[in-house]
């Protein structure tokens, strides 16, 4: 059990490093690709990623590891959820800084712990408590622009609402997380991006050169793909709200 929860931490720790190569180099990328389209190829290039990696542990797979009928409502919340979050992350960061995206992305541990807590159960100790303190204070703070300024930040806003929205989700994965890791990725990769794709076509979003889908989609792969992978792994044994705390 002991070597199953380090395990589970250190797929946690390598999520966390996955994620972070989103936020600098979606920044570059940005400028060259609309915010809803970048967020529809980064899930593209997860889904597609992974569907490969799928493709040679098919056979391997015991059928009732697959997502069954039951699971449809937590599959259905996560490819909403996930289509909403990542868009308003590329809002905030093309209006905002990447430094503060990046620090208030962290406030998703407080939403994933309190909706664990509350809808879920899920026990909360006292040194996550403190962690969700000091994060929702520092979340508040980098709200603001300027020094001594306290002009509201827009930007901030937008991406404070993908991390609410990224907490829900982490909740609705993690009823599902015994099953096929590699179905689940695939299908939320797929699904967002197609998601995110029509929105993109009815905002009137022109696409971009494909050496720029190609980096965005190879960018996705890794800080989206392979990163919800190991963090789904994880929850299996640790749960949402620890599983959170280690990836903040």
């Amino acid at each position: 059990m002991v070597d199953r929860k380090m395990k589970a931490t250190l797929f946690a720790l390598l999520a966390a490093s996955f994620y972070a190569l989103n936020v600098p180099f979606s920044k570059q990328l940005l400028q060259k690709i609309p915010p809803t389209l970048m967020a529809s190829f980064l899930y593209f290039g997860a889904g597609v990623g992974v569907g490969l990696m799928y493709l040679f542990h098919w056979g391997k797979e015991k059928k009732q590891d697959r997502l069954a009928r039951e699971d449809l409502p937590y599959t259905i919340g996560m490819v909403i959820l996930d289509i909403l979050a990542p868009i308003l992350l590329m809002l905030g960061i093309s209006i905002g800084s990447s430094a503060n995206a990046s620090l208030l992305g962290n406030f998703e541990i407080v939403a994933t712990a309190l909706i664990a807590l509350l809808a879920f159960k899920e026990k909360i100790s006292n040194k996550l408590w403190t962690a969700i303190a000091l994060i929702t204070i520092s979340s508040a703070i980098l709200s603001f622009e300027g020094s001594g300024s306290f002009q509201f930040s827009v930007g901030s806003v937008f991406v404070l609402l993908a991390a609410v929205c990224w907490g829900l989700e982490n909740n609705c994965t993690r009823r599902i997380s015994e099953k096929s890791t590699y179905q689940i990725v695939t299908i939320k990769g797929l699904c967002c991006g197609m998601g995110s794709f029509v929105i993109a076509e009815i905002a009137g979003e022109s696409l971009p050169k494909i050496e720029y889908v190609i980096l965005a989609m190879a960018l996705g792969f890794v800080a989206y793909g392979l990163s919800i992978f190991m963090y789904i792994r994880a929850q299996r044994d640790l749960g949402a709200a620890k599983t959170s705390a280690y990836y903040s």
